[in-house]
């Protein structure tokens, strides 16, 4: 695996890598990798030739008091990782190289990234969709390989390459959870013993919701019943526990089309997130 630090050595290293006309995917992370990570790396070289992941922690996406500095920093083991499961090309850019002295463009993806994460985090898809462009620009992959756990993220980034015609397929890959149900997530490491075992009120609470939804329950009751769970399990403050469309991420106050149920909450001083898909098991009335 080719590690590439200078901007200036990677266009030669994507050259190299290309070879003739090889298919690249782009695994982009903000390091701290789990096994949702290496998962999307092993989909990258089922959809492509060469696997090219970029380790950067975006400061551009944390706000004020948000958790940047603490966030956890591991690039040998990281590497490691990558390296066993069959990364080709590693890029870590600095913030001096991807926002360098004078850096003034902002990108902004309306409508999808202004509820849930984008009312609790301003700014936060701005600097999601800034650097994403950025990487997509510089590496050009074919595919480019996300995680549903993020599934804001996700259709905000969907939506910015529809929008500036990237030739790039934006792939998600679905949430890798651990054996008790709990999404994985580098920010599970700050949970304390106690409070890793209330989290996976989350994971249930929405599986329930979801089942009660699908079986015809009032979206209302069942989204009440979910966070009264979260609240009860010391989840404080809870941000949202919404059944929104899949694609417009618009909350929808009865069952319809494709939906998705999205949560976030603190528990102590940790932010979780978490959705499921829910899939209707009556028809849909009118």
């Amino acid at each position: 695996m080719q590690i590439i630090r200078e901007i200036s050595a990677l266009e030669p290293a994507l050259w190299s890598l290309r070879g003739k006309g090889e298919r690249i995917a782009l695994v982009p992370t903000m390091g701290a990798l789990h096994e949702g990570h290496l998962t999307l790396v092993r989909e990258g070289r089922r959809r492509a030739d060469k696997v090219a992941a970029t380790i950067f922690v975006n400061p551009l996406q944390f706000g004020a008091g948000e958790d940047l500095d603490r966030y956890p920093r591991q690039e040998e083991a990281d590497a490691a990782l990558l390296r066993a499961a069959g990364c080709d090309l590693l890029w870590l850019p600095t913030a001096a190289q991807l926002y360098p002295p004078g850096f003034a463009t902002t990108i902004r993806v309306a409508g999808v990234s202004e509820r849930w994460d984008g009312a609790a985090r301003p700014g936060h898809f701005d600097g999601v969709a800034t650097v994403v462009a950025k990487l997509l620009l510089a590496v050009r992959p074919d595919v480019a390989l996300f995680g549903e756990k993020d599934f804001q993220q996700l259709a905000v980034i969907r939506r910015l390459v529809a929008d500036l015609a990237l030739p790039i397929e934006v792939a998600g890959v679905a949430t890798v959870r651990d054996s008790d149900g709990l999404a994985l997530s580098s920010r599970n490491a700050y949970l304390s013993a106690e409070e890793r075992r209330r989290a996976l009120a989350l994971p249930e609470a929405l599986r329930e919701a979801a089942a009660a939804i699908a079986g015809g329950a009032p979206v209302a009751a069942s989204l009440e019943t979910a966070a009264a769970r979260l609240w009860a399990a010391g989840f404080d403050p809870i941000d949202y526990v919404a059944l929104v469309d899949a694609e417009s991420l618009e909350p929808l106050a009865e069952a319809r089309g494709r939906m998705r149920l999205i949560a976030a909450a603190r528990l102590g001083t940790t932010r979780l997130i978490d959705n499921l898909p829910v899939e209707r098991s009556v028809p849909d009335q009118g």
